[in-house]
C-alpha cells in the first residue's frame, strides 16, 4: 500500500485556500443582508474652483459665466523663413567603402552625422562636399538622400 501524495504542507496550503473562500462567501453574505443599495449620487465626486475633489456639489450662487467670444485662442503659423532648413551641407569625413559606412560633418552646426551606403544617391569619397537631409536612424540621427555638391 502506497503513502498519500498529499504532504502535510500542501494540506495547510488548501486548508488556507478554503478558509479563505469560506471568509468570502460569508463578506458576501453579509453585504447582500445588509441590503446596503449604492446609489449614483454616492459615486459622484465634484471639483471645486480650486483643482480639489470634494463630495459636495458647488454652489451655484458662486458660478461664473464666462462668454465664449471673450476666450481668446492664438494659433501659430509657420513662417516659411524661420522654419528650419531640411537640406543640410556637409563634408564626408571618413567613409569606409568596403563596410558601407562613414560619417559627414555638417557644416552649420558641425555634428558629426552617421551614413550607410543605402543612403547614397552617388558615390562619395573623403573630403567630399555633399548635400543631405537628417532623417532618423535604428541609432539617432543618420543622412538620408546623399549627393555631391555641385555650385
Amino acid at each position: 500500500m502506497g503513502r498519500s501524495q498529499e504532504t502535510f504542507s500542501k494540506k495547510e496550503v488548501r486548508n488556507k485556500k478554503e478558509k479563505k473562500r469560506k471568509e468570502k462567501e460569508q463578506k458576501r453574505a453579509k453585504k447582500k443582508s445588509e441590503g446596503k443599495k449604492r446609489s449614483f449620487d454616492d459615486m459622484i465626486a465634484y471639483v471645486d474652483e480650486f483643482g480639489m475633489i470634494t463630495a459636495t456639489p458647488p454652489d451655484p450662487d458662486k458660478k461664473t459665466v464666462i462668454l465664449a467670444e471673450s476666450i481668446e485662442l492664438k494659433i501659430t503659423k509657420n513662417n516659411p523663413e524661420t522654419a528650419p532648413d531640411f537640406v543640410r551641407k556637409g563634408v564626408v569625413t571618413f567613409f569606409n567603402e568596403s563596410k558601407g559606412y562613414g560619417f559627414i560633418r555638417d557644416l552649420e552646426s558641425h555634428q558629426s552625422v552617421f551614413v550607410h551606403a543605402n543612403n547614397l544617391l552617388e558615390p562619395v569619397k573623403e573630403n567630399n562636399v555633399v548635400i543631405f537631409e537628417i532623417g532618423k536612424g535604428p541609432k539617432g540621427p543618420s543622412a538620408m538622400k546623399v549627393k555631391l555638391f555641385k555650385e
